[in-house]
């Protein structure tokens, strides 16, 4: 497996699932950067059936805000999935923060990370435009994201119906 791979899809196209494959063909331990927060009991109910999937190797980091910093911590050598982009932008946006700033210090850290790294993203950009400001910012912002990235990863795959399709 290459050092960076990013994983990009729409809702329940099978992304994390092809995710957490791809990092299990790997010896463990295995890390797992999750970037959501539970602020309802349906979101709690998903989260805990990620970490379900999950087996034995997998140490779960929670990194909702400061993910960047958690990349930059992990072991040298250490598979890594980060699951996922769309979730931790949605946390930095609302809570007020530089996006320039935050995405390109998440890809540094990224790129640095001596040993294999799995990213997870939806593609936001293949829908309607957004009716408010608020999403269309968002929208604009996840597409930046996703395009830098790609651009540093050493493989793109784009998550159809659960079919992986390898663009880079």
């Amino acid at each position: 497996m290459t050092s960076l791979t990013f994983i990009l899809g729409g809702a329940r196209s099978g992304k994390s699932r092809h995710a957490e494959e791809l990092i299990e063909r790997l010896p463990a331990p295995w890390s797992y950067i999750a970037t959501a927060e539970a602020y309802d009991a349906e979101m709690a109910e998903r989260i805990g059936l990620h970490r379900a999937r999950r087996g034995e190797g997998w140490q779960t980091l929670d990194a909702p805000h400061d993910l960047a910093r958690t990349v930059a911590g992990l072991p040298p050598g250490r598979p890594v999935l980060v699951d996922c982009l769309t979730l931790w932008l949605t946390n930095r946006l609302l809570a007020e923060a530089d996006l320039s700033a935050e995405c390109a210090a998440l890809v540094a850290a990224l790129g640095a990370h001596d040993g294999p790294v799995v990213v997870v993203s939806n593609e936001t950009g293949l829908g309607i435009v957004p009716d408010n400001a608020l999403a269309r910012r968002f929208r604009d912002a996840q597409g930046r994201l996703n395009q830098m990235v790609a651009a540093r990863a050493d493989t793109v795959i784009f998550m159809v119906a659960g079919l992986p399709m390898k663009v880079k």
